[in-house]
């Protein structure tokens, strides 16, 4: 089963959510040959409570997931920490859609909740916690993951092998994601960060077996049986999506529709 954790339903958070992008979305996924996604959309994007709504009508239930024309879709979220850095969850559609109600008045910067109180939020939820692209904005210090505690660091669940990152510098990325997930004893699985399709299939985590609940999801991480692929495509992937992601948002920006840019024949 050929997996991406690290998905996005929306061009950019701060952009009105689109049905129409969101299935053309979906539908290119399946194209981009992959299996299942985690859809990690960002716990303060306008309309979140929709984009699963959307899902929840439109897909079939199977297990924890949801089916998409074939397509098997996890829940999860992302979620920024006061400390600098984002965080996955991936878990129960219920279960992600109470925690980001509870996480309101937490979703501006300069409220964002530092990481030990959002691990105790999580707690009291079914849900695997993510540390995303965990080097990225190391450097500038707006990323600070691997700088957190090592008593909080060991309650990663799963790391990010990140297809952004990837694109920026593959074997930096990939050393330094890896001995990470060595020196804290967690997975390291891919993600593509993708918020339009060219950047599907750029990078996945291919599993020995077919599973729709997260218990067999974690049991299959943490069993190791899965391999990683980085396609030789991946920088022009990443490159081209990030032009067409800062067009689209300039046709809006000038009162353009950029879904029927899109989708039209």
């Amino acid at each position: 089963m050929k997996m991406d954790f690290h998905t996005h339903g929306k061009l950019a958070k701060k952009l009105p959510f689109s049905e129409i992008y969101t299935g053309w979305l979906l539908g290119e996924a399946k194209c981009a040959d992959l299996d299942a996604i985690c859809l990690t959309e960002h716990f303060n994007t306008l309309g979140f409570d929709r984009i699963y709504g959307y899902i929840r009508e439109r897909c079939d239930r199977e297990g924890d997931a949801f089916i998409a024309d074939g397509l098997k879709l996890f829940p999860g979220m992302e979620t920024d920490i006061a400390e600098g850095g984002h965080i996955l969850s991936i878990g129960p559609l219920d279960a992600i859609l109470e925690l980001n109600r509870r996480l309101e008045p937490n979703k501006e910067k300069g409220s964002f909740l530092p990481f030990a109180r959002l691990l105790e939020l999580f707690g009291e939820y079914p849900v695997l916690v993510g540390a995303g692209h965990p080097f990225r904005g190391m450097e500038e210090g707006t990323g600070n993951i691997t700088r957190l505690p090592a008593s909080q660091l060991a309650a990663f669940d799963f790391i990010d092998l990140n297809g952004k990152d990837l694109a920026e510098d593959a074997e930096r990325t990939i050393a330094r994601t890896k001995e990470l997930g060595k020196r804290l004893g967690k997975p390291v699985v891919t993600g593509s960060d993708t918020h339009q399709a060219f950047q599907y299939g750029c990078v996945h985590t291919d599993f020995a077996f077919e599973f729709s609940t997260f218990a067999r999801l974690k049991e299959e991480m943490e069993a190791g049986r899965y391999t990683i692929h980085m396609e030789a495509t991946l920088p022009f992937q990443v490159r081209t999506a990030s032009m067409l992601k800062k067009a689209l948002k300039q046709i809006h920006s000038l009162g353009g529709d950029y879904v029927q840019v899109l989708v039209s024949e």
